[in-house]
C-alpha cells in the first residue's frame, strides 16, 4: 500500500450524519475485517476490508470524486486504505474523526452484525404494517394436517440447499410476485414465506401483501432459526426450485408490481435518461440486473451488474455502498425490477426502472470482468508445475506458500504446507513464518494475490511469486491438496458467522439474535439518519 507523510483531512462524526440527513453521496467505509466489523459500527458503514481495496473499490464506488469517509477501530488500517484510495484515484478521502471511538464519543449510534440497513427496515415495516406471521408450530401444523399451503423459501438458492422447511420450494425474494401464484393457484391456498431469520420473510410477504395476491400470506415467524428452536425438523439438500411462469401471469404480474412502485414513488427511467446519466460527472449511477443469476449469464444490458433483487434489498450496504447515489434496475418482464425498487425506494433510495428495452438489448453473457487497477511493479509469476517441484525437491522452508484467500476456501482446500494469511495482515503474518529463501502467494484465482506481492517482497528483502492461475490452477492440474487449518498465520476474522447459518450456532447464540433484530426499530430512532418511509 502506499505511504504518504501529507496529513489527510477529517470528517466529522456531525458532518457524516449531515449528509446522511440531507441525502448527499457519502461513502462510509469501516476497513476492518467482516467479523470485527459485525461487532459495531454507524448504520450506513459499509464494509470494505482494508486488504481488498484494490479489488473492490472501482467496482463498489465507481466515481472517483464521490466523497470517502475511511475508519477503523484503533488497528492502524484506515490510514494505510485511504492512501490507497487515493492512489486509486479517489479525491475526497478523508478519515472519521477518532475513528469509531470518535463516532461513539459524539453520540453516533452503534449497530452490531451486518446488512443492518435492510434488517432494521425489515423490522420497520413489520412494526408500522403489521406483517402477518405464523410460528413455527403453527405452520407445523399445516404441514401436519396436510393442509392446502405451500411454502416458498426467498432466500438464495444455496443457502435453501443448506437447510429448508420440510416441503419448501426455494423462491429467492424478487422472484415472490412473479412466481407465486403458478406455485399456488388456488385464490384458498395459504402461503408461507421463510428466510433463516426474519427480514427476508417480512419482506417477502408484504411484497406479497403489497402486489394484491388473492392467497392469505404469512411469514413465517423467525424463519429456521424459530423452526429450530421449536425442535422441529429441518430438511438438508433439497433442490425444488420454481418453474416457468405463463405469460398471462407475467403480465398480471407486471401491473400489479408496476402500481405498488409508483405508490412508493419510483422513477421511470428510458434508454435515454441512461445515456444521460452515464455523462453526469457529480452523480454516482448504480445499475443493476435483478433477475436470477442464470438469466443474467445468458443476457443482459451492457453495463449492469447482476444484483438479484431479493439480496440486492438484503445487502443494500454491500451492492450500494454510496448512500445518496441513484439506482437503476431493470429486469425483462416488469415484475422484479419494479417490486425491488419499490423497497429501495421506501428505504430512501433515489430509484429508477429502466423502460423501453426489448430481449436484443440484452448483447452481453457471462459475468462482466471486474474493474480493477494494475499491480504495482513487475510481477514475478510461476506455474503450478514448477512451484510442485520446488516444493518436491528444495529443502524443507527454501519456498513458503502464503494463501490470501478466503479463510473459508482455504480451510476447504489448500496448496499442501500453505500457510493462510489476510492481506491487511500480511507484516504481522510474515513475522510468524519461518524464514525462506523464496515465497510463493496464492488465492482462488490469484487476482488478490498479485497486489501483495511488492508489499511481500519489501517485508522479507526476498524473492517473491505470484502462482499463475491462483489454487484453481493447481487444482486444475491435478496436483494435491490439503484441508484443515494447521496452519494459519492471521486469525480467521474475515468473515462473521451468522447465527442463522447452518444448524450448529448454539441456541442462546440464535435467540440473542433474534432478540437484537426485536430491538432495530428503537435503533432506528435513537440514530435518526435513516430516512425510511413505510407504504
Amino acid at each position: 500500500m502506499p505511504h504518504d507523510t501529507a496529513p489527510l483531512p477529517l470528517t466529522s462524526t456531525a458532518q457524516v450524519r449531515q449528509a446522511l440527513i440531507d441525502r448527499r453521496e457519502i461513502a462510509l467505509l469501516d476497513v476492518r475485517e467482516e467479523s470485527p466489523f459485525a461487532t459495531g459500527h454507524p448504520l450506513f458503514a459499509a464494509n470494505l476490508p482494508a486488504g481488498r481495496v484494490e479489488i473492490e473499490a472501482w467496482a463498489r464506488i465507481p466515481r472517483r470524486d464521490t466523497p470517502v469517509v475511511v475508519y477503523d477501530d484503533g488497528e492502524g488500517l484506515a490510514e494505510p486504505a485511504a492512501r490507497t484510495l487515493q492512489a486509486l484515484g479517489y479525491t475526497q478521502v478523508s478519515l472519521l474523526a477518532g475513528g469509531l471511538q470518535g463516532w461513539k464519543d459524539a453520540g453516533g449510534e452503534v449497530f452490531i452484525d451486518v446488512n443492518v440497513p435492510s434488517k432494521s427496515f425489515g423490522e420497520l415495516v413489520e412494526a408500522e404494517r403489521h406483517t402477518p406471521s405464523l410460528t413455527a408450530e403453527q405452520v407445523q401444523a399445516l404441514l401436519d394436517d396436510q393442509a392446502d399451503v405451500v411454502v416458498l423459501d426467498a432466500r438464495r438458492f444455496d443457502e435453501y440447499q443448506t437447510m429448508s422447511i420440510p416441503g419448501g420450494v426455494s423462491v429467492p425474494g424478487a422472484e415472490l410476485v412473479l412466481r407465486a401464484q403458478t406455485l399456488a393457484p388456488s385464490p384458498a391456498t395459504q402461503i408461507i414465506v421463510n428466510c433463516a431469520g426474519r427480514t427476508r420473510s417480512i419482506i417477502g410477504t408484504q411484497s406479497l401483501v403489497n402486489a394484491g395476491l388473492p392467497n392469505p400470506v404469512a411469514a413465517l415467524r423467525n424463519g429456521t432459526i424459530g423452526w429450530l428452536l421449536a425442535g422441529q425438523r429441518l430438511d438438508h439438500g433439497a433442490s425444488r426450485r420454481f418453474g416457468p411462469v405463463p405469460e398471462e401471469r407475467r403480465t398480471a404480474g407486471a401491473a400489479q408490481a408496476r402500481t405498488v412502485a409508483d405508490r412508493a414513488g419510483v422513477q421511470r427511467a428510458t434508454p435515454a435518461d441512461l445515456h444521460r446519466f452515464a455523462k453526469e460527472t457529480t452523480r454516482t449511477t448504480y445499475r443493476f440486473d435483478v433477475r436470477t443469476p442464470e438469466e443474467y449469464a445468458a443476457g443482459h444490458l451492457p453495463g449492469f451488474a447482476s444484483a438479484p433483487g431479493g439480496q440486492l434489498v438484503q445487502e443494500t450496504d454491500h451492492a450500494a455502498p454510496v448512500r445518496g447515489a441513484r439506482i437503476v434496475l431493470a429486469d425483462d418482464d416488469g415484475v422484479r425490477a419494479n417490486m425491488s425498487a419499490s423497497w429501495l425506494a421506501q428505504m430512501g433510495w433515489d430509484v429508477w426502472v429502466l423502460d423501453g428495452t426489448d430481449a436484443a438489448a440484452f448483447t452481453e453473457t457471462g459475468q462482466p470482468p471486474t474493474p480493477a487497477p494494475e499491480p504495482q511493479g513487475p510481477i514475478t509469476w510461476v506455474e503450478p508445475s514448477t512451484l510442485h517441484a520446488w516444493l518436491q525437491e528444495a529443502p524443507e522452508g527454501d519456498t513458503v506458500v502464503l494463501d490470501l484467500t478466503r479463510s473459508v476456501a482455504y480451510v476447504q482446500r489448500h496448496i499442501p504446507g500453505a500457510y493462510w494469511s489476510l492481506r491487511s495482515q500480511l507484516a504481522q503474518a510474515v513475522a510468524a513464518l519461518p524464514p525462506a529463501r523464496r515465497y510463493v502467494l496464492t488465492c482462488g484465482t490469484s487476482f488478490l494475490a498479485r497486489y501483495a506481492a511488492a508489499e511481500l517482497a519489501r517485508l522479507t528483502g526476498r524473492e517473491v511469486a505470484v502462482l499463475q492461475g491462483g489454487t484453481q490452477a493447481w487444482i486444475a492440474a491435478g496436483l494435491p491438496v490439503d484441508a484443515g487449518e494447521a496452519r494459519l498465520a492471521s486469525p480467521r476474522i474475515d468473515r462473521y458467522r451468522r447465527p442463522y447459518e447452518g444448524t450448529s450456532a448454539p441456541r442462546e447464540a440464535m435467540q440473542a439474535y433474534l432478540d437484537w433484530e426485536y430491538g432495530l426499530v428503537a435503533q432506528l430512532a435513537r440514530d435518526g439518519t435513516h430516512g425510511f418511509r413505510v407504504i
